[in-house]
């Protein structure tokens, strides 16, 4: 997340360079954009930048992508933007946020100082907190800053909403327990002590909370679990999953930068010599996230140094992640979950779990560190999937204004990434947004994976400074119109969604869930200092569609990281079990396949977490199938639900 200032070099991030599939006229307005900005900031953080600059070639010259020395990446050109080859679809997206019943407002407690955490927050989760099937909705509070608390206000709190179903919720925050005012950021979701309730995690700037369900009411456990992390520490994304192979959910958080009221007041950024705004990333330190390893007994232990989830500039020794976007994904497919993290202006980085309770980072190795160019961006919401229903892995993130989304894609049996944003038509028309919450779904039913981001910018007066960039911005859905079409990945046009998506606002956490039980899948999207916006999907299209919830016996109980392959008209779908993607946010944990026009699945084969592999045939399909994990003594069983 950067903001329009010319930055300091940084001794982690390489030299930045015009991107890639730009058209002419872009271009020429970014450059003018630019030196509006160079002549407007010139003096902002220039002690820092000429202290950094000489670090910042020595350190790029020593840790560019090795990988790019032995093996040549072929240049990207970008994809035609002409119509694919089958019509898109036409999908409404309704606005009932407040028919609903959702009086959310987000608070980010700005008041003029431009404090960094202001421009961050907040995430959101789908989950089924009290066990009657549908998915209920949290919503991630910020808070007033505790030396300018406004006198006539009550103070800001996480708020949990009951689905009650026919599009009703009901705010049962305070008798839920989870009321809480803390400065929050984002939340994880997960059965951590396996007995059949979900409970929560939320990050924060400040102390991180630990909640336990116990049947429906949420008690705090944070002191006792050991997870609380440092007074001082602004923690982000953060997701639960079995990274050991015990059976239990561990925890991994993230942390941004190293931040205090006094430190960012003291760079004095501006926008004009007048105004202030909101710092770069890359003025404050890095940092390491946490690993929590699950003993049991509703206790944590970190593990994080032990496990090499620690990362240090090589150059400098100081921590270098800045940390907002997570997946965990098995992405080298040997049964071990892997983790992806997207970071701000610093290399992502990607940790190979070795099976013996350690990583190794092979972000630049495999190439999801840098751009084709070898620099890094300004990366936030992230999210991963077999996009193409075939042996290709695609880790998409969502990156700043001026620069493209990334989709790196797995090629060949090396499992080596390259960034196919371009040549699959999702970078340039993605540039011109700056992009955090992000994830991959079928919104259409079709069987093939879209994208979605949620828009939106950092100061409420950036049109002034840049004519192509607004505070409020439209999200984004790209339609995945197959590898055969002349353009794999189409933005959906004007009027295609319906005017209540195309609606702008500052956009940040996104998730999807089937929240009326009728097989599609429903969006919602956070935004700063301002109500929610629920999205209900309303396709007409006449596409099947099946949906599994697993239950655990032999691993955690949510089957968190089991993958599902439904074999369906000749093409095999893989799905992952994972509600952490996105941006500081968690998706419901059933997994949903669209069919198109088949009306049968052949069978679905299920990948535990624990190793094991369970075979089921489906009696139907247009309903969700619960499959219980078989025991070695039973034959393999399901059960279904019809909606």
């Amino acid at each position: 997340m950067r903001n329009n200032q010319p930055p300091p070099e940084d001794p982690t991030t390489a030299p930045q360079q015009p991107s890639a599939g730009s058209s002419h006229t872009a271009e020429e307005e970014l450059e003018r954009d630019d030196a509006i900005i160079g002549v407007a900031l010139r003096w902002s953080l220039v002690v820092l930048a000429v202290a950094a600059l000489a670090a910042g070639g020595v350190y790029w010259y020593a840790t560019r992508p090795r990988h790019a020395e032995h093996k040549q990446i072929p240049t990207q050109q970008a994809a035609k933007r002409v119509a694919p080859k089958r019509p898109l679809p036409r999908v409404q997206f309704v606005d009932v946020t407040q028919a609903a019943g959702i009086q959310f407002v987000h608070e980010n407690g700005a008041y003029g100082q431009k404090l960094l955490p202001e421009t961050m927050g907040g995430g959101c989760a789908a989950l089924d907190y009290d066990n009657d099937g549908d998915p209920d909705l949290l919503l991630v509070n910020s808070d007033f800053w505790p030396w300018h608390v406004p006198p006539d206000r009550p103070r800001p709190t996480t708020a949990l909403y009951r689905n009650d179903g026919n599009w009703q919720f009901t705010d049962v925050s305070a008798e839920a327990g989870l009321n809480i005012a803390c400065y929050g950021m984002g939340v994880a979701v997960g059965d951590y002590d396996n007995d059949g309730w979900v409970d929560v995690f939320i990050s924060a700037v400040g102390r991180n909370r630990l909640f336990r369900n116990v049947e429906g009411r949420f008690v705090e456990v944070t002191e006792q679990a050991g997870v609380a992390g440092e007074e001082d520490a602004w923690s982000t994304a953060c997701g639960f999953f079995d990274y050991d192979h015990d059976g239990d959910l561990d925890l991994l958080v993230c942390n941004y930068v190293v931040w205090s009221r006094e430190i960012d007041t003291a760079l004095d950024c501006r926008l004009t010599g007048r105004l202030r705004a909101y710092c770069r990333p890359d003025a404050f330190a890095g940092t390491f996230p946490y690993l929590y390893r699950n003993d049991g007994q509703g206790k944590f232990t970190d593990v994080s140094a032990r496990a090499g989830v620690q990362i240090r500039n090589p150059i400098t020794k100081v921590p270098l992640a800045k940390s907002l976007g997570l997946i965990p994904v098995d992405f080298d497919a040997d049964g071990w979950i892997d983790f992806v993290v997207a970071n701000d202006t610093v290399q992502n980085l990607a940790f190979r779990n070795r099976g013996d309770g350690t990583f190794e980072e092979l972000g630049a190795e495999r190439g999801i560190a840098f751009d084709a160019n070898g620099n890094a961006r300004g990366a936030m919401g992230i999210d991963a999937a077999y996009f193409r229903n075939d042996d290709a892995l695609g880790v998409a993130i969502g990156n700043f204004a001026n620069e493209p989304t990334a989709l790196y894609v797995t090629h060949g049996r090396e499992l080596q990434f390259t960034d196919d944003a371009n040549v699959t038509g999702i970078g340039p028309p993605s540039q011109s947004r700056l992009k955090f919450g992000l994830f991959f779904f079928d919104f259409d039913l079709d069987g093939r994976l879209d994208v979605f981001t949620a828009n939106g910018h950092l100061e409420d007066e950036i049109n002034k400074l840049q004519e192509s960039q607004q505070y409020e911005q439209p999200p984004h859905l790209f339609c995945n119109c197959g590898p055969d079409a002349e353009s794999e990945f189409v933005l959906m046009p004007p009027g295609s969604l319906g005017q209540d998506f195309e609606r702008p606002l500052v956009g940040r956490g996104a998730l999807y869930a089937d929240f009326d039980d009728d097989g599609d899948l429903d969006v919602l999207i956070t935004a700063i200092r301002s109500p929610p916006r629920l999205l209900r999907n309303e396709q007409r299209l006449g596409h099947h569609w099946l949906r599994v919830k697993l239950i655990g016996r032999h691993c955690n109980r949510d089957a968190i990281g089991a993958w599902i392959e439904a074999h369906a008209a000749g093409t095999v779908q893989r799905r992952q079990v994972m509600p952490t993607r996105s941006y500081l946010s968690q998706v419901e944990l059933p997994v949903t396949f669209g069919l198109g026009k088949a009306n049968r699945v052949d069978r679905l084969i299920v990948h535990w977490p624990d190793g094991s592999r369970q075979e089921v045939v489906p009696d139907g399909v247009d309903r969700l199938l619960v499959i219980e994990q078989a025991t070695q003594a039973t034959a393999l069983r399901s059960r279904s639900v019809a909606p």
